[in-house]
């Protein structure tokens, strides 16, 4: 099965400073959500067309699940990436729970059970709604820095919303997500069958690999200084990922809506690059849409 992009977990510590700053990037950020007390975390999403980011806390670690044979940890896993750093610390792809553990499994990229929640959600209208989720994990041993799964909705008439898809800076999708590493090529196995994808085309920056819902990109370090004129993250224990890449319907006026909320911007190479320092660890670029 080939896997497009469900979402990007975005690790912070403030998390409503984290949405000030998505709101300032001119995008729609939605309420405070909590995690089960295993995970000890809450969220804060920023809805696209079939993707979004979460923006993701720690709240309260004190209950959080120690990792163990055959179980991740989501909460372990986030409360430590936090000790290192502020940005981009999870990729979810599009998943159907169960069965993804067991191609995960005779993959030989992960042999976890599957985690199964629910938390109560508000339609627009203020009503008490479920959503319900089925993560399947999968594990890069050259990337033990950040997470993999995926992501199987159980409501998802629930979940998506197009009130929550409609943003000032004009985005409407997530073009793609970048992973920077030494050696790109040490992850091509890896990736093609957690995407499900066999096709990964090899670029002067790295491994390319098209998904049906955004594009997965793995640069060394270098190459992604030169494509997005930014820092990259530390990859000198880790491949990380550090780039994440929004597709907007008119890119002036993402540019001017950035620049008159004073974050200055980079324009590069015809794309509109915030950087690390003053996206909380993250790379973010705007770029237009594809014609």
């Amino acid at each position: 099965m080939s896997r497009g992009i469900d979402h990007i977990v975005h690790a912070v510590r403030d998390l409503d400073a984290a949405a000030e700053l998505y709101s300032r990037l001119g995008f729609t950020v939605g309420a405070r959500n909590r995690h089960p007390p295993a995970w000890g975390t809450q969220n804060r999403i920023v809805q696209l067309a079939g993707t979004f980011v979460e923006l993701l806390a720690v709240a309260d670690p004190t209950h959080i699940a120690p990792p163990a044979p055959h179980n991740f940890s989501f909460g372990a896993f986030n409360r430590d990436f936090l000790k290192r750093g502020q940005g981009l610390s999870m990729l979810a792809l599009e998943g159907r729970g169960a069965p993804d553990a067991d191609e995960f499994r005779a993959a030989g990229i992960g042999d976890f059970e599957t985690y199964e929640f629910e938390r109560e959600a508000r339609s627009p209208d203020g009503t008490p709604i479920k959503v319900a989720f089925s993560l399947a994990f999968a594990s890069d041993p050259q990337a033990p820095e950040t997470g993999f799964f995926t992501c199987a909705h159980r409501h998802p008439e629930n979940f998506w919303n197009p009130a929550f898809q409609v943003h000032a800076n004009t985005a409407t999708a997530v073009a793609g997500v970048v992973l920077v590493a030494e050696n790109p090529s040490d992850h091509h196995i890896f990736l093609s069958a957690f995407a499900g994808e066999r096709d990964l085309l090899a670029t002067s920056a790295g491994l390319a690999l098209k998904t049906p819902r955004g594009e997965i990109q793995v640069m060394t370090p270098p190459a992604f200084r030169d494509h997005f004129g930014s820092e990259p993250p530390d990859t000198a224990r880790s491949a990380r990922l550090g780039g994440l890449r929004f597709a907007v319907r008119d890119i002036g006026a993402a540019l001017v809506l950035l620049r008159r909320v004073g974050l200055d911007p980079e324009n590069r190479m015809g794309r509109i690059v915030v950087g690390p320092d003053s996206a909380l660890g993250a790379t973010l670029v705007f770029e237009a849409i594809e014609r």
